[in-house]
């Protein structure tokens, strides 16, 4: 019997890492799995549709949904509840210490009224960081003055065009300058960025707060939430013509994922080259829960009732989908044996 061709464009994760290398199979798909970078991937399937399935930003689903809604069109793409990639973002922020000295939540506080740099206004994790700081720190969203560029190298712009209200500052850095060099030299006083500038540990860049693991887990404490970045998407002509895919999809992630938790938790032999990999993994485990990269919608409403109400406030979208709106409608209820 002949198995469905699909291509998954998808990074180099430990927990899809056995759908990669065939050790998890999809029922009745032929998989090719194509490793790629983040920004790679959404690019071409934003603007080319190139792969079936791939890894999509959070953020960019929601703006891309939202906007077919309000045109009356179909998506295209439709997700399911899978997430690839998930990080606290405390660590993302990044200044110049001249500016604003590095420290606690009294340094998050000063942020009110700097200039941040951002790569895009809906990257993802620029929404949690927004996000967070209003919520936990008190640092409003319109308090800030926001600088876009590439970070690294010059020349990047937002892969979805926004229309943002006069409340928001935001204007793109000169151009032929990156924003890494503009917070060295001074010139803004931060940046959000999931990615590490070059300028990091040179001058006076630092990360905003000293000790970023006790900010995340505190903030996991009080919250429960373990941010999600991206999500799974299938296009939707794929969708609609195999109306089967999602379910087996989500089955085969979370048998990959399965695998990834049981090479952390070896004792014999380690199968990650860090030595205390497996005190990490029971650390995280008695902290977050023992499936603390959770698939589905239910362990994740909390997660995803969040980020919705971030992206309306940010002007991404205009209300809150509901989370069992975001997803394919087979995922909605599991089945009982």
């Amino acid at each position: 019997m002949s198995r469905l061709p699909i291509t998954l464009a998808a990074g180099p994760y430990d927990r899809t890492r056995a759908l990669a290398d065939g050790r998890v199979t999809v029922a009745g798909v032929d998989l090719r799995y194509i490793t790629l970078e983040p920004e790679e991937i959404f690019f071409r399937m934003v603007t080319g549709g190139e792969f079936d399935v791939s890894e999509l930003s959070l953020a960019t689903y929601h703006v891309i949904r939202s906007r077919a809604g309000q045109a009356g069109a179909s998506l295209p793409f439709v997700a399911i509840p899978v997430f690839p990639s998930r990080a606290f973002r405390h660590t993302s922020v990044y200044v110049n210490a001249d500016r604003i000295p590095a420290g606690d939540a009294a340094a998050a506080r000063a942020l009110t009224g700097a200039t941040v740099g951002i790569a895009e206004w809906q990257l993802t994790a620029n929404v949690w960081i927004r996000g967070i700081l209003a919520d936990q720190y008190g640092v409003p969203v319109e308090s800030v003055r926001y600088r876009t560029g590439g970070l690294n190298a010059p020349g990047r712009h937002e892969k979805v065009a926004l229309a943002l209200p006069p409340s928001i500052d935001i204007s793109p850095v000169p151009a032929g300058q990156t924003l890494s060099d503009l917070l060295l030299a001074g010139k803004i006083d931060a940046i959000y960025s999931p990615r590490a500038p070059g300028s990091y540990g040179t001058g006076s860049v630092r990360r905003l707060f000293a000790d970023t693991r006790a900010e995340e887990e505190r903030y996991f404490a009080e919250t429960g939430i373990f941010p999600i970045m991206h999500v799974v998407v299938i296009r939707a002509d794929v969708y609609e013509a195999n109306r089967w895919l999602p379910r087996e999809l989500l089955k085969a992630f979370t048998a990959a994922k399965q695998i990834a938790y049981d090479e952390l938790a070896r004792t014999a032999a380690l199968s990650v080259s860090l030595p205390f990999g497996r005190e990490e993994y029971e650390a995280a485990t008695a902290m977050m829960g023992t499936d603390y990269w959770a698939y589905g919608i239910a362990p994740n409403r909390h997660v995803l009732q969040a980020f919705a109400r971030y992206a309306t406030a940010q002007h991404l979208v205009t209300e809150p989908p509901l989370p069992e709106d975001l997803f394919a409608g087979e995922l909605r209820e599991d089945f009982v044996i």
